[in-house]
């Protein structure tokens, strides 16, 4: 077994602050790399040592191959975590990583390559007797054969990317005269995203609910899951509310729905932490959606109800260690439920809405926690992902964890920009979600035109200037030749003075 002593985070945010903790609790050394964009992140705060990579572009930072590695290698790091996003589904950054003398804390760079395209894995998935959406296996069609796939599966069909994922390269196609250009389209958005304009037609199913399965695999060939998650609640196909367990599942359909993710985990070798996504129909049938090969950015209301640390199993796991537990040790207990806080403003289509925030105030209390990479003072960069924070609550039933998020999200003030915390508040609040009719068109279906309600005032998202002066952080710690400033608590707290 190879011990991980030095971990270089090839990531950001909230999800980089997450895995660092996790690091530093299993006595392993946390490096942080950071951009322009990032010096005074939180999760270059955090970290025992960090290092520069490059302007605030992806491309030139967080997506440069090159310089992650050798800031692991510089560090001395033993292994990579990518967390999500960036580089965590690239399967030659795995395999870079691998040739580097690295461990990657991640599954196989075939297994990555292999699940990263819809198309290829669907044909694989087929022979192992998984549920799939009626589709095609194949890309790279003419327009004419596009047309005949799409009459041969039936209308309305969902044109898909095959090296796709969060929504890039997809349409909704109704009828026939909207193909060509949907297509067309779609390609365009691939290629900008993915550097592939591969698409394939799959039906539509329509009113579905969004529902997945977290897995672990290791190198001894162990399989568990960890049961499911629901993430209906989507805007722009980003969820933004996932919850634990399903209102939807019975207990027979669950059992059914986890047996059929370790097929999927056992067909391709997987090893690490993973997540099987499928779409629920009305009827209660199940299609295989697609494997994302990471830790998922709502794994934190998994760990809530079955009470197991999943990034340091995954880190376990690349250490060569079997999974620490079997499956008929788990066990949900109580109801989880995440809210995305996003900065972003809800009234303009979600719009991302960079800038300072000048105060910060999290809620707290009894099964309240908060993955976060924010703090008062900080800049909130335009270039990444405007996710600011993850709010996650636990209940003993689904009723008492939704009111507990109501609580807490009107006790959680961010002041300096606009958020998507009232917005929140709303879809919780809303009759349909109380009932459990949580579809993926929930959103279009009763939250279109949504305006902020009269009795909140605008001041407590725009801020006042005031907060600015006592909550920005000061210069402190000098690091790898470029200055780190590092927050000061006493200067957060206004006046104070000791008192002998």
């Amino acid at each position: 077994m190879a011990k991980i002593k030095k971990v270089l985070v090839a990531n950001r945010g909230e999800i980089a602050v997450r895995i660092i903790k996790a690091l530093k609790e299993l006595g392993i050394t946390p490096v942080a790399v950071y951009s322009d964009a990032d010096s005074e992140a939180l999760h270059v705060l955090y970290a025992d040592e960090i290092e520069y990579i490059g302007p605030p572009e992806p491309l030139k930072s967080y997506l440069n191959i090159e310089k992650i590695i050798d800031a692991a290698k510089k560090h001395g790091a033993d292994a990579i975590h990518p967390g999500y996003g960036f580089l965590a589904e690239n399967p030659e950054f795995a395999q870079a990583v691998i040739d580097a003398g690295l461990i990657f804390i991640g599954p196989k760079p075939e297994t990555i390559r292999l699940l990263g395209n819809k198309v290829e894995s669907r044909q694989k998935l087929v022979d192992a007797g998984v549920p799939l959406i009626p589709g095609m296996l194949a890309t790279g069609l003419s327009m004419e054969e596009y047309k005949k796939e799409a009459e041969k599966i039936g209308y309305p069909v969902m044109i898909k990317a095959a090296a796709g994922g969060g929504g890039k390269g997809m349409r909704i196609v109704y009828s026939p005269d909207k193909l060509e250009s949907a297509i067309q389209a779609a390609q365009r958005e691939a290629r900008s995203a993915f550097g592939d304009e591969s698409v394939y037609i799959e039906k539509y199913i329509e009113n579905p609910r969004h529902i997945e399965i977290q897995i672990l695999g290791d190198k001894h060939g162990n399989y568990v899951h960890l049961f499911e998650r629901e993430c209906s609640i989507q805007r722009r196909h980003q969820k933004i509310i996932e919850e634990t367990p399903s209102t939807a599942l019975t207990m027979e359909k669950r059992l059914q729905m986890g047996e059929t993710a370790i097929r999927v985990a056992k067909t391709v070798g997987y090893e690490s932490a993973g997540t099987v996504e499928f779409l629920f129909d009305r009827y209660g049938n199940f299609y295989f959606l697609e494997v994302n090969t990471r830790i998922q950015v709502e794994h934190p209301i998994t760990e809530m109800v079955t009470c197991r640390d999943l990034v340091k199993e995954q880190i376990s796991i690349a250490e060569g260690n079997p999974i620490s537990f079997k499956q008929e040790e788990l066990r949900q207990h109580g109801h989880a439920i995440e809210c995305r806080i996003y900065a972003e403003d809800p009234e303009k289509d979600f719009m991302p809405s960079p800038g300072k925030i000048l105060y910060v105030k999290e809620p707290s209390g009894p099964g309240i926690r908060i993955d976060t990479g924010i703090y008062s003072g900080i800049e909130v960069p335009p270039y990444y992902d405007p996710i600011l924070s993850k709010l996650i609550v636990w209940g003993r039933d689904r009723e008492e964890a939704r009111h507990r998020m109501i609580e807490a999200l009107k006790n959680y003030v961010v002041l300096g920009i606009k958020t998507n915390i009232p917005y929140l508040i709303d879809i919780l609040k809303h009759p349909e979600f109380i009932a459990g009719n949580t579809f993926t068109t929930f959103i279009p279906d009763h939250m279109k035109n949504w305006k902020l309600p009269d009795d909140i005032p605008s001041e407590i998202f725009m801020g006042v200037e005031a907060f600015n002066e006592s909550t920005s952080p000061t210069p402190g710690v000098v690091g790898n030749g470029r200055l780190r400033r590092v927050q000061d608590p006493w200067l957060t707290v206004g006046g104070w003075r000791i008192i002998k």
